[in-house]
């Protein structure tokens, strides 16, 4: 597991389908006891024409404008002591909890528009100052993938140490990034360790917030870094999610029978007694299925920044 000062990062845009990592992050701020500490100055960043600022009622009754940003969130309290005895199981309801529980940073916000190299170094800048030894990335994206399976989840790292240490992979994906791929590359410049964890998110429901991937998140980022993280609504709510994509299906023909090729894949591929060239030709059946087998983009590697 890791341990020392982590960071935990997403951002709503292309590396958010179904918000699934910002909204992880979201539970996590929620939980921690954390404050803001450093805010990204929106007008160096941000195209308000492409991430509008929103006007809304405060909790004084006072209509506010909230302007697009990316916000780094610190403990408002010193981590407690390692040595400590674990916080009793009634209280991992309430909180999180674990002896890592109290080092945890986050940083939540927009994409930025431009200037993504100054971006990165402000907050490569700001990890430096506050003793971040690692960086967790989150990310989703639209997947060929059925609604009715666990969410499929891809965890990679360039780093040789931390690929060694969790039994992690190193991404093959090469093509266009997001901005996480480029925080990810000054981090491990700087000597900062990274990692990031993908969930693939069906993309036939891309309109709706998915709880379901946002546990899924969850529950790879707990078994990684020591903390026990309460899930809340997520669970009911996951169910909740699924069950009104069943009944969209169940009004839908060809809906019902997309999503049956997608679990008959998904089978196919996860059977113990699947093959390689098993898996080939599944997957050579649904390319002829789907049409010219040419595809969208939907297929890329989760790794894709």
């Amino acid at each position: 597991m890791l341990s020392g000062r982590l960071l935990v990062v997403a951002f709503e845009g292309w590396n958010d389908a179904g918000e699934a990592a910002t909204g992880a992050v979201r539970v996590l701020q929620e939980q921690l006891d954390v404050s803001a500490i450093f805010e990204i100055d929106p007008e160096l960043y941000y195209d308000y024409q492409f991430n509008r600022p929103v006007i809304a009622v405060d909790d004084d009754g006072k209509r506010r404008i909230t302007w697009p940003t990316a916000t780094l969130y610190g403990p408002s309290a010193p981590a407690a002591d390692t040595d400590a005895p674990a916080p009793l199981a009634d209280d991992a309801d309430l909180s999180v909890s674990g002896s890592n529980g109290g080092n945890i940073f986050l940083l939540v916000g927009s994409e930025p528009s431009r200037s993504w190299k100054a971006f990165t170094a402000e907050i490569i800048d700001a990890a430096l100052t506050h003793d971040i030894s690692t960086i967790v990335f989150l990310g989703a994206m639209l997947a060929d993938v059925p609604h009715t399976r666990p969410i499929s989840i891809f965890a990679s790292s360039e780093n040789d140490e931390m690929r060694g240490e969790l039994q992690l992979e190193r991404s093959s994906y090469e093509g266009p990034v997001g901005i996480l791929s480029v925080l990810a590359e000054a981090a491990e410049q700087a000597g900062i360790s990274t990692l990031s964890i993908w969930a693939s998110v069906p993309h036939y429901v891309h309109n709706a917030p998915s709880p379901k991937a946002v546990l899924a998140l969850i529950d790879k980022l707990e078994e990684i870094v020591d903390v026990v993280i309460p899930r809340g609504d997520l669970v009911e709510e996951s169910g909740e999610w699924e069950n009104g994509i069943n009944a969209l299906a169940g009004d839908d023909e060809d809906m019902a029978a997309y999503i049956a090729q997608l679990e008959q894949a998904r089978d196919t591929v996860e059977s113990p007694e699947a093959s390689g060239e098993a898996i080939a030709k599944e997957f050579e059946r649904y390319l002829r299925r789907s049409g010219d087998g040419k595809g969208d983009g939907r297929n890329e590697p989760p790794a894709r920044g």
